[in-house]
This record gives structure tokens, sequence and C-alpha cells, in this order.
């Protein structure tokens, strides 16, 4: 608006001290009843004439610079009435929220150092403000048309100033609200996964049913391998069924416990062999059968058990 009434400003004032002359010039018997609704509307014409690049700039840099900022949004959200608005707890709330502060806070220091710029422009053309005491109309028009362009100048700058620091702010924090905290994503990772609790549960659950489904095995069980006492395999081999000795059982610590009391409860033979019980708890997975290598050290104790028997 400012660069406007610097590059208009002129005729601007023309038009309107044309206006006025013809308006105080003009016969006073022509302001009749009859006529005056048509001076009034001839008054208004000539002055929204001369006003409407005055207008025409305010709305387009108005739309302009919505538009650069937000972009087109055409909504009639705001237009529906929210009863929350009349409750003054809510509104006190608002005011004294800590954004609500800090746009206090902003806006105090724009006037500040609005008011500090127009102070030192002030104080030095002091000599030419004063000056218009001994003017004619004329040249006090000219003087504060100058002065008066040249400070909305300086205080534009300004603004355009803090407006672009101030956008870069609202850009960064509008980008840190969308950002989800820790409880919004832990709620998110729980919705698409599922809740680690409950699924800590059903592994647990899923667990004790392999547990129980592998320790009612052991009794088919041809023969347990131990370590002696910190692991245990049981082995079973079917001469009519399988084609290789296959694990159906194993554990470690408290579960080789468990293996091996279940299988002296059913008459299993339990036979010690530190490397052979290492190797298949390590290599071999529960219902699978035993590799290669390893046929020839099972078979040996396999042997024994039979000779036993």
């Amino acid at each position: 608006m400012t660069a406007l009434f610097m590059a208009v400003g002129q005729f601007l004032f023309n038009h309107l001290a044309q206006t006025m002359l013809r308006f105080l010039q003009m016969d006073g018997r022509l302001l009749t009843p009859g006529n005056l609704n048509a001076l009034t509307m001839r008054a208004f014409g000539d002055f929204f004439l001369f006003m409407a690049p005055v207008f025409a700039v305010s709305l387009i840099a108005g739309l302009a610079v919505n538009y650069l900022q937000v972009g087109f949004l055409f909504t009639t959200e705001p237009l529906n009435p929210q009863f929350n608005r009349l409750n003054p707890a809510e509104g006190f709330k608002k005011i004294a929220s800590k954004r609500a502060l800090f746009e206090l806070a902003k806006s105090l220091l724009k006037v500040l150092m609005v008011g500090f710029v127009a102070f030192l422009f002030v104080r030095g053309n002091l000599e030419n403000l004063l000056a218009t005491l001994y003017q004619d109309a004329a040249g006090v028009w000219e003087t504060l048309r100058s002065l008066s362009l040249n400070l909305a100048l300086r205080i534009g700058a300004l603004f355009l100033v803090l407006s672009v620091l101030d956008y870069i702010y609202q850009r960064y924090e509008h980008n840190q609200n969308l950002k989800m905290s820790k409880q919004e994503i832990k709620e998110e990772h729980k919705q698409m996964e599922g809740d680690p609790q409950l699924k800590s549960q059903l592994r647990e659950r899923q667990r004790s049913i392999a547990t129980q489904r592998m320790m009612q095995d052991v009794p088919e069980a041809t023969v347990v391998i131990t370590n002696p006492t910190e692991l245990a395999v049981a082995i079973r081999y079917r001469e009519d069924r399988d084609e290789a000795p296959t694990v159906v059982a194993k554990g470690a610590a408290l579960m080789a416990k468990r293996i091996r009391e279940t299988a002296k409860e059913n008459n299993v033979p339990i036979m010690e062999n530190k490397p052979v019980a290492r190797m298949l708890y390590d290599q071999v997975e529960i219902g699978q059968e035993i590799p290669v290598d390893l046929y020839q050290a099972v078979a040996e104790i396999l042997a024994l058990v039979y000779k036993l028997r």
C-alpha cells in the first residue's frame, strides 16, 4: 500500500482536490430536496472512482498473501456454531495459555519496535514538521505526504522482516505440532502391531502349549541323551515308521530336568553323552530327523539301549 501511494498519491490528491472544488463552487440553489439524492450518489461515485485502485490493491494483496501462506482453502466450518466458545472457563484457559501469552509478548514487541522506529524518524524530521506552521496548504500537504510515506516505508520494511521471521517460526511450530508424541507413537504401534503385553502373553501361552505337547511325546521316546544335567534330548526311532531317529523333545536346565523325570516315570532309558547331546541340542529342532553326520553316534547309543533291553 505504501508503494501504491508513492506511485499514485499525487493523482489521488489532485482528483480529490478537483472533486472538493467542484462541490464547493456549486451554486447553493442546486441543493434542493429533489436533487439531493443525485448529488449524494455523484459524490460517492467520485469517491469510489479515485479510491478503486486502493481497494483493488488491498484486496489482491490480502488474497495473494493468504494464498502464498496456506494455499487455496474454502470451508464453511468457521460458520458453524460452537457453543463451547460461550464457556467462560474455556475462554479463560485460552487467554491464560502459553501460546496466548507468547502471542501477547510478540505483539508488544512489534508495537515497541514500530514505536521506536517512528520515534527516531519523527525526531530526525522535527524541523520539517515545525516548518509546516509557516507553509501554505499546498506546502503543508507536500511535507506531510512526504514524511508520512517515508515513515510508512520504514515501518513496512520493519514489518516485512518481522513477518518473514514470524512465518518461519509459525511453520516450525506447525510442523512440531504435527509430530506425534511418544505416547501417540506407542498407541499407533499398539493398534498396528497389537498390544505388546497381549502378544507377550500369547507367546507365553504358545510356549506353554508347545512344552506340554513336547512333554507328551517324551514317553514315546526311545532314549533320552543327557549332558548330564544341563541338557536333555529325547530321541524316538521306530523301525517300521521312522526313516531316521527324530528329536521329539529337548531342553536345558529346568526343562532338561523335567524331561529326565518324565523319562524315568515312563521307563525311557537315559544315556549320558555330552558331545552328542550338545550337537543334537544345537543342530536339530523338535520334530526333525537327526543329520547324517550324527547317524553313527546315535546308532551306537540306540544299539546300547537295545542291548540293555
